[in-house]
This record gives structure tokens, sequence and C-alpha cells, in this order.
């Protein structure tokens, strides 16, 4: 099927994704990818950092696909200024690299999931299927190294923290993948109550992402 054909079978319930990477090469294999899925569409493609500030806020798609080494202004950078902008909108960051720092460093700047650039074809969509239902996709792989890398940077010296019952019901589901429907469902509670409990965790663990709550209660799990 030509790619004209398939944006023309898409119509307008297509999920539409924003993508940030600065190698041409790189950029289009990764847009005629994403593009190849029937329920997908690339409808924003960033060269840079500076692009995605300006286009994405304009464009308002659905989640971002997000590189971290880009020129000048860094993924990590753009993440936590566009989550200061659109906070709504999920950002994966995407990366060859899975070195503790960078991986604490993305999730400290709101990053909602972090795949290696490796990443297979049908593991993408369900990763991106995942963050827009309120999941924080990673790789096992990834999961791991997040874990040693928030251990790391913390120090994890105190590792209680003052949870609500509820609060550590909500928090155990967000570490088993559910999403904030999901959660709801499952605690028989509507999803602004998710919501709010989720506010109150983070607040209350200094976090300020899924990926990072979930980082961090493993963590004292583990410690």
């Amino acid at each position: 099927m030509s790619e004209e054909a398939m944006q023309e079978r898409k119509g307008a319930t297509c999920i539409r994704v924003a993508l940030v990477e600065d190698q041409l090469d790189t950029r289009e294999s990764w847009r005629r990818l994403i593009s190849s899925f029937p329920d997908f569409e690339c409808t924003c493609v960033c060269a840079s950092a500076e692009d995605a500030l300006r286009m994405i806020p304009e464009n308002l798609p659905d989640v971002v696909l997000m590189d971290v080494f880009l020129p000048r202004m860094s993924g990590i950078e753009c993440t936590a200024r566009l989550k200061a902008m659109k906070p709504d909108i999920p950002i994966v960051m995407l990366t060859a690299s899975d070195e503790d720092e960078i991986l604490f460093l993305a999730l400290e700047s709101g990053a909602d999931g972090y795949l290696l650039k490796r990443t297979k074809p049908a593991d993408l969509r369900a990763a991106l299927l995942d963050v827009l239902n309120g999941g924080a996709p990673m790789t096992s792989e990834i999961a791991r190294h997040v874990v040693a890398s928030f251990r790391k940077k913390s120090g994890l010296s105190d590792p209680s923290v003052a949870l609500t019952h509820r609060e550590e019901e909500t928090l155990v589901l967000l570490t088993k993948g559910y999403s904030n429907k999901e959660i709801a469902d499952h605690l028989g509670i509507g999803i602004e109550t998710v919501r709010s409990h989720l506010k109150n965790i983070y607040t209350k663990m200094h976090v300020r992402s899924r990926t990072e709550a979930v980082a961090h209660y493993m963590s004292r799990r583990l410690g």
C-alpha cells in the first residue's frame, strides 16, 4: 500500500505522534516506521529541541518521541520545558544510551517512558499505546538501569515514605503497569481521585513522573 493510501485509510481517529530527532536519516526512518502503523500518524517532525518547543505546543500531538542527544539544547532539557508548557502530553525518551546518569536526568525532566532505539517496531507501538493509557513504558533492560540509577543518586538514607493506605495501593498498581483508568476500576474510585492520589505520591516522594515514582518504590523494596 502506498504512503498516500495509508494516510487516507487512517482517517481522523489516528494517534498523532511528534518526533524529535536531529539525524536526517534516522528521523526519516522513524517517521516512516511510525506512519506505517495503521492507527498512528507522525504529524510533527522536529530536527532540534528549539523546533520542538515551537512546533509541538501548536501541533498538540497525542504523544512525543524525544531523542536524548540533540544539538545545542538536549532532549532532556527540551522535555522539561515542554512539560512545563504542556504537562498532559506524554513524552517517551528515545536513545541508544542506557547510562545511569542520563536515565536519572530523563526521569527528573518528567519523561513518561524511556526506550532504546533498537526497540522492535511491535514493542515501540505497544509502548506508545501504553503511555497513552497512563503507563510508563520501558524495556526490562532499561528498568534495571532506572532502579540502579535512582538508588545510586538518592542514596535512600530513609526508605520510609508516609503514604496513606490508598496511596500505597495506587502506587503498587502503578508499578504493575496499570493505567489511571485501570487503577480507578480496580480500587472502585474515580479517575480524578486516582490523579489526586498520584499528585500526593509525587509530592511525598519528591518525584515528578510515573517512571520516577516506580523507580523509587522498586528501590525501597529492593533496599
